[in-house]
C-alpha cells in the first residue's frame, strides 16, 4: 500500500465508525407513538368517533323516564259550608317508549356504524403518516451525518494534497499555481463542512422534536444491505391496490355512504312513525282536613301505540331532500377526485422507487470509476504526467459521488415506505424490515 493514500483510508474508516449509543428506527417509532402531538390528536379523534358511533345505537333502543309530582292546594269556600279547605296529591309516573318504525332513526344508526369504520380508517392513516414522517426525519439525519463525514474526509485528503503541493514547490518540482489551487479547494471544502455541520444540527433537532428525546444517534444503513425492487412489478397492480386500501379513498367512500344515508333520513320526513308507549302512575290524593278528610289511592297503567303521519311541513322536507342530494353528489365527486389523486400518487411513488434503484446502481458504478480515476491521477501526478488540479478534481468527484450514493440509498428506503403508504398497505412489519437493514 502506498503510504500517501493511508490518511484518506483512515479518514473514511473513521467517518463510518458506528456509535455505541445509536438508536434504531423501530424503537424511535414506539417512542413517537406516545409523544407525537399529531398522532395523539388522531387517537383522541378515534376515541371520540367510537363514542359517536355508539350513540347511534340509542336510537333503536327504548327510552325510560321517571317523573314525580307533589301538589298542595288551599281554597276558601264562599258558600256554606264556609271555611278554608286543602287538598294534596302525590304522583309518581314511570314512562317507557320503544320505537317500532322510525326510518330516520334506522338511517342514523347506519350512519353511526359507518362512523365506527371511518374512525379506524383515520387512525390507520395517521399511523402510516407517522411512520413516513419519522423515517423521513431519521434518514435526513443519516444523510446529513454521512455527508458531513464525507466532507471531512475530503478536507483531510485536500489538506494532504495541499501539503504535497507546498513541498513540491519548495523543492522546485511544481509551480506556485499548484499550491494556490490546492488552497482554494481546501477553503471551499472548509465552507462546505460548516454548511454540512449546520444542516446536521437542524436535522437532529427535527428528529428530536418528533420523538421528544435529545441527543438521538440513528443507526446507519449497513453496507451489506440489499435494496429490493417493489413487490409488484406492474404499476397497474399497485394502482388497483391503492383503490382498495388507501385510507384517503376509503374515507371518501365512507363519506359517500354517510351522505346517502343522510338523504334517506331526509326522505323519512314523508314517512309515518310508530312507537310503543307504556306508563305506570301510582297516585295518592287527600281531600280536606281533620276527621272529614278523604284519601284515595289510584294506580294507573297504560299501554298504547303512538302513530304519527306527517302531512305538510311547509316544504321543509322537500328542500331538505334537495340539499342532501346535492351533498351526496358532492361526496361522489370528492371520491372520484380522491381516487384519481391516489392513483397518480401511487404511480409517482412507483416510478420514483424504480428510478431510485436505478440511480443507486449507476452511482455504485460511478463510485468505482471515480476511485479508479483518482488513483490514476494520483499516480500520474507522482510521475509528472498529471497536474495538481487533476487530482483535486478527481477527489471532489469521488466524494460527491459517495455523498450522492449514500443519499440515494436512503431515498430508496423511504420510497419503499411511500409506495406502500400510497397503496394503503404500510404496516409495522414494513418498518421492521427496513430496521433490519441498519447496523446492529
Amino acid at each position: 500500500m502506498n503510504l500517501r493514500f493511508l490518511p484518506i483510508t483512515l479518514a473514511i474508516s473513521a467517518a463510518f465508525a458506528g456509535s455505541a449509543q445509536a438508536q434504531n428506527l423501530m424503537s424511535l417509532f414506539e417512542t413517537a407513538r406516545g409523544y407525537d402531538a399529531t398522532y395523539k390528536a388522531a387517537q383522541s379523534q378515534y376515541t371520540a368517533n367510537l363514542s359517536k358511533g355508539e350513540q347511534a345505537k340509542a336510537l333503536l333502543l327504548p327510552t325510560v323516564g321517571l317523573t314525580a309530582n307533589l301538589n298542595n292546594t288551599n281554597f276558601d269556600r264562599l258558600t256554606p259550608p264556609l271555611g278554608t279547605f286543602s287538598a294534596q296529591s302525590a304522583a309518581l309516573t314511570l314512562n317507557a317508549s320503544h320505537p317500532l318504525y322510525r326510518p330516520a332513526n334506522s338511517a342514523s344508526y347506519q350512519q353511526g356504524m359507518r362512523q365506527l369504520s371511518l374512525a379506524s380508517i383515520q387512525l390507520k392513516a395517521a399511523e402510516q403518516d407517522l411512520m413516513v414522517r419519522l423515517s423521513q426525519a431519521y434518514f435526513d439525519v443519516l444523510i446529513s451525518r454521512e455527508s458531513l463525514e464525507f466532507v471531512r474526509a475530503q478536507k483531510m485528503a485536500v489538506a494532504e494534497q495541499l501539503a504535497a503541493a507546498k513541498r513540491n514547490f519548495e523543492v522546485g518540482t511544481s509551480t506556485i499555481t499548484d499550491s494556490r489551487e490546492a488552497q482554494a479547494r481546501y477553503d471551499l471544502v472548509l465552507s462546505q463542512e460548516i454548511a454540512a455541520d449546520n444542516d446536521l444540527r437542524i436535522k437532529r433537532m427535527a428528529l428530536n422534536q418528533l420523538v421528544g428525546l435529545n441527543n438521538i444517534e440513528p443507526k446507519s444503513l449497513s453496507s451489506k444491505a440489499k435494496l429490493t425492487a417493489p413487490e409488484f412489478s406492474s404499476i397497474d397492480q399497485w394502482v388497483r391496490q391503492s383503490s382498495e386500501a388507501n385510507p384517503v379513498v376509503l374515507q371518501n367512500r365512507a363519506a359517500l355512504d354517510i351522505a346517502k344515508l343522510e338523504t334517506t333520513k331526509a326522505e323519512a320526513g314523508h314517512k309515518p312513525t310508530l312507537d310503543l308507549v307504556a306508563g305506570f302512575t301510582p297516585t295518592r290524593y287527600k281531600d280536606g282536613t281533620g276527621i272529614n278528610a278523604a284519601q284515595v289511592d289510584n294506580n294507573l297503567t297504560s299501554i298504547s301505540l303512538s302513530f304519527n303521519m306527517p302531512l305538510f311541513a311547509g316544504y321543509a322536507t322537500q328542500n331538505r331532500i334537495k340539499e342532501t342530494l346535492a351533498l351526496e353528489e358532492k361526496a361522489r365527486s370528492d371520491l372520484e377526485a380522491a381516487e384519481r389523486n391516489v392513483a397518480q400518487a401511487t404511480r409517482t411513488a412507483f416510478f420514483g422507487l424504480l428510478s431510485g434503484i436505478g440511480q443507486v446502481n449507476a452511482l455504485q458504478a460511478a463510485e468505482a470509476s471515480s476511485q479508479s480515476a483518482l488513483d490514476a491521477n494520483k499516480l500520474g501526478y507522482q510521475v509528472g504526467v498529471r497536474i495538481n488540479i487533476d487530482v483535486l478534481n478527481s477527489q471532489s468527484q469521488l466524494f460527491q459521488t459517495k455523498r450522492d450514493l449514500a443519499k440515494a440509498r436512503y431515498e430508496v428506503l423511504l420510497g419503499q415506505l411511500k409506495l406502500r403508504q400510497a397503496a394503503g398497505v404500510l404496516t409495522d412489519a414494513d418498518l421492521a424490515s427496513i430496521n433490519a437493514l441498519l447496523n446492529p
